[in-house]
């Protein structure tokens, strides 16, 4: 199993490249602002060839290179349908002046996109990838999930439902608390705690340590008051 990971540009959004081996297929993970010529030297190092790119949800910092991506190489992008329309229409979950980020820029979304489903499971490349729909953060968010191995723990591309001791903002247009901590209660609580977990911005963590530190968890599991709520 080979798994690469590097932040975008803007907002430190981490963007991972997935395959079963070098010299394969592979699918791109949320391929954020500016992360084209990283990526490319990532696929060079390691030759691989995207099959595929996956979604964790529908924020631009987390699309904006999806249609280079994909119309480059012919492949398929996949979204949960609750964010299908911000690959539309971005601004609609922006907070800010959409010209920050569309200023000289005219959007598309993919040629292809597939719609992804609640407990299904994606394989492309030689991978399998649960999917657990999370919302919260957006009403289309995702977490994609790969079991472990001999070699390796359970791993968990949290996009912006988990980070090392948070979780995403929910005051964004498309976001809201009571969706959020009954992911984290119903789709998050439920993991092994060796099941490592790759966010969409930040360090690695794991789930036993977020059972342990992360104050969100820590309120579901009645053992500190909550915050932000």
């Amino acid at each position: 199993m080979l798994v690469v990971g590097f932040p975008a540009q803007a907002f430190g959004t981490n963007c991972f490249v997935v395959a079963a081996a070098p010299d394969e297929q592979c699918v791109v993970i949320d391929p954020g602002i500016g992360i084209i010529d990283q990526l490319d030297a990532v696929l060079a190092e390691h030759r691989l060839h995207p099959a595929a790119v996956l979604l964790t949800h529908g924020h631009l910092d987390h699309t904006f290179s999806v249609t280079p991506v994909c119309g480059t190489r012919g492949i398929t992008a996949y979204i949960h349908p609750r964010d299908r329309e911000l690959l539309k229409d971005p601004s609609k979950a922006l907070s800010m002046d959409p010209s920050v980020f569309f200023r000289g820029l005219e959007w598309s979304e993919p040629d292809d996109v597939a719609e992804l489903t609640d407990g299904a499971t994606v394989s492309i490349a030689g991978l399998e990838l649960l999917v657990d729909h999370a919302p919260g953060h957006t009403g289309g968010s995702v977490m994609f999930r790969m079991a472990g191995g001999t070699e390796r723990e359970p791993l968990c591309f949290s996009g912006d439902v988990l980070f090392r001791d948070s979780i995403g903002r929910t005051d964004l247009p498309g976001g809201n608390m009571t969706e959020m901590m009954a992911s984290l209660r119903d789709k998050v609580l439920p993991l092994a705690d060796e099941t490592v977990v790759l966010p969409g911005h930040g360090p690695q963590t794991t789930i036993g340590r977020e059972r342990a530190h992360n104050p969100f968890l820590r309120e579901l599991l009645g053992s500190a008051p909550a915050r932000g709520l």
